[in-house]
């Protein structure tokens, strides 16, 4: 099924700075505002490389600038390639919902495959912008900067046994931003690759986040074949694997925002819903988020209607079959989603929203935080929003699984991995199959010890 190989990472040297100065969250969440931040942060950050429209220093062609950046860096010795192909362990840990938890999983290059073979699965619609920038920014460069986040199932725990002995050690880098703390282990020891990849022998990967960046690679690689200049590693991707089963996996929900409709009523609206949902008024919008995660609990359908002032309106579906008829030939795992009962009973049969319009963000634009919605709406910039319960990433599998894709902003994965710790080049960064997939052999799960081996060698090969 999915192939995994290790590969020769860029990474920064000593000359760089502080590696904690050097990172940037991944381009579709960076704002004006942190951006200009980034860039006076170091003159290396790789906003530099990942964000290069928005830098005032990028004049003419910006994705030309971000790979006469990275040729300048490669040749200044700011950036080096390791000497030895590795994966490289990854782990977060952070607060949410009043927890403190964790997420581990590993770097790596991953064949590409098309949708259509099954065992690279989508779950998440893309946006036609988003890719043309990203493929521009791969024609310039050549390589991934930033990570497809990708899940595995892993029920009997073996290669997470893996992962935590190989991470028992110190890490090469350990650091804290904005709340999460991020560590990350190098290993190459040949003997740990092959078992690790042994393990995603029979595996499907499905997309957490990243769909524009895995599209976007596909589209480079048959450019380049078109080109008559494909190379091994554009057949690869750098992805983020993660299990499915560990218990620290965040999911945000994304909440709607609904602006410029002509002669929106929220009083007609909730006449309309009250025909497929239980419309039930509250005093408090502060209460909407609890309220809704009991609802969830309960296995209910439901969101909150926001339109001003102090109360709110909790929404719950009643007619389920009304979901069948709105989507005939959809999964049960599609029908099961929030964000599909909103999306085809409310936003596009009651008010006329079709996914055209979606997709341009006309009448519909997205936020993660239910702060800003219900702000947005009480300053006018808004009409009314709908904050949503976080989907499940056993519905985020199962809608793959069956062959679809959610409507855009359906998931937010939190944390988002950093861009920076490691770059994908794609011309010789791949293994070459120097540790093979194809060996049958299975081998016991690598002790502290050798994950403290595989970390020997530095940047340039030699030790630390």
């Amino acid at each position: 099924m999915a192939e995994i190989r290790p590969f020769r990472a860029l990474r920064y040297t000593a000359k760089a700075g502080d590696i904690a100065s050097l990172v940037c969250p991944p381009y579709d969440i960076i704002g004006g505002g942190e951006h200009r931040a980034l860039l006076a942060q170091s003159p290396y950050n790789a906003v530099r490389l990942e964000l290069p429209e928005r830098s005032a220093a990028a004049a003419g062609d910006a994705y030309a600038q971000a790979g006469a950046t990275l040729r300048a860096w490669l040749s200044g010795g700011v950036l080096r390639q390791d000497t030895d192909p590795g994966f490289y362990l990854y782990e977060e840990e952070f607060d949410a919902f009043g927890e403190r938890k964790k997420v581990k999983g590993f770097l790596c290059a991953v064949r590409l495959e098309e949708f259509s073979k099954g065992i690279i699965l989508p779950h998440e619609e893309t946006l036609s912008k988003a890719k043309e920038d990203r493929f521009r920014l791969m024609q310039a460069t050549g390589c991934n900067f930033s990570p497809v986040y990708s899940l595995y199932g892993d029920e009997g725990g073996a290669t997470a046994a893996r992962l935590d002995a190989l991470s028992s050690g110190k890490p090469r880098y350990g650091f804290t931003l904005g709340g999460v703390t991020h560590r990350l282990w190098l290993v190459n020891d040949r003997e740990v690759l092959r078992a690790i990849q042994e393990d995603f022998r029979d595996r499907r990967l499905y997309i957490a986040d990243g769909h524009h960046r895995y599209e976007t690679a596909l589209n480079y690689r048959g450019w380049k074949r078109e080109q008559g200049t494909a190379c091994e590693g554009d057949d690869f991707v750098m992805m983020l694997l993660v299990s499915m089963e560990n218990d620290g996996l965040t999911v945000f929900p994304t909440h709607r925002l609904v602006r410029g409709l002509k002669d929106f009523s929220a009083r007609e609206l909730l006449r309309r819903c009250a025909e497929q949902f239980d419309v039930m008024p509250r005093e408090d919008v502060g209460t909407a988020r609890a309220e809704l995660a009991e609802r969830a609990r309960a296995g209910e359908r439901a969101f909150a209607f926001y339109s001003g002032g102090a109360g709110w309106t909790l929404l719950t579906l009643r007619d389920k079959a009304a979901v069948d008829a709105a989507l005939p030939g959809r999964s049960a795992a599609y029908r099961s989603l929030d964000v599909s009962v909103l999306h085809s009973l409310i936003l596009e049969k009651i008010l006329g929203i079709d996914r055209a319009n979606m997709a341009a963000q006309k009448n519909l634009v997205y936020t993660r935080s239910a702060e800003e919605a219900v702000a947005s709406v009480r300053q006018g910039k808004s009409q009314c929003a709908f904050l949503l319960n976080p989907t499940r990433v056993d519905q985020i599998r199962d809608v793959a699984a069956a062959g679809e894709k959610m409507p855009q902003k359906s998931t937010y994965f939190y944390p988002k991995p950093l861009t920076g710790l490691v770059f994908h080049r794609l011309d010789g960064g791949v293994s070459a199959r120097a540790v093979p997939v194809s060996a049958r052999r299975r081998v016991a799960a690598p002790t502290a010890r050798r994950s403290e081996r595989s970390e020997s060698k530095d940047l340039s090969g030699g030790t630390v």
